[in-house]
């Protein structure tokens, strides 16, 4: 919740006058719980949008990112859940497979560093097939962590947040 690129993402959204909420997964920092190989996380992320949903005014438009481990909790939560968008930094690709996010309406961005340990540049072609409408973004020197590239990044975001507003 804490990252960098978390927290790069976040005020890139915010600086396009979107909301946002970041939390911790079940047993990361104060959170109680154990983690549960995704499967419980993504019933982190339903609450998480349920609550967002609970405070926002009725019928706003609510999208969902995610990096690592969090970008594939989200694609799977995407499976199913309606949303106006939806971010996946960094997936995990190496490590999971994402399916197509069937109920998003809106723009969908795949941000990775052109040497991301956990997500090679291989691994996006099945992506690109299967999800023709996203745009995916390789950005050059970057890692899995974006050390040096967090710019670029909140760039990146603030292009997908800015059309997730309009």
């Amino acid at each position: 919740m804490d990252s960098g690129v978390v927290t790069s993402a976040t005020e890139a959204c915010a600086r396009r006058n979107l909301a946002t909420l970041r939390f911790n997964f079940r047993g990361v920092g104060a959170s109680t719980g154990k983690h549960d190989d995704g499967r419980g996380e993504q019933d982190d992320v339903r609450a998480a949008l349920a609550e967002l949903r609970r405070r926002l005014p009725a019928g706003a438009a609510v999208a969902l990112g995610g990096y690592s481990f969090g970008a594939a909790v989200a694609a799977g939560v995407a499976e199913r859940t309606p949303l106006a968008g939806l971010l996946l930094v960094a997936p995990p690709l190496r490590l999971t497979s994402l399916q197509p996010p069937a109920a998003v309406t809106g723009p969908i961005l795949i941000v990775v560093g052109a040497e991301d340990q956990y997500c090679p540049e291989a691994a996006l072609e099945p992506i690109r097939d299967a999800m023709p409408h996203a745009t995916i973004t390789v950005l050059d020197g970057a890692d899995h962590f974006f050390f040096g590239s967090l710019q670029p990044l909140a760039e990146a975001v603030g292009g997908w947040a800015a059309a997730v507003a309009a």
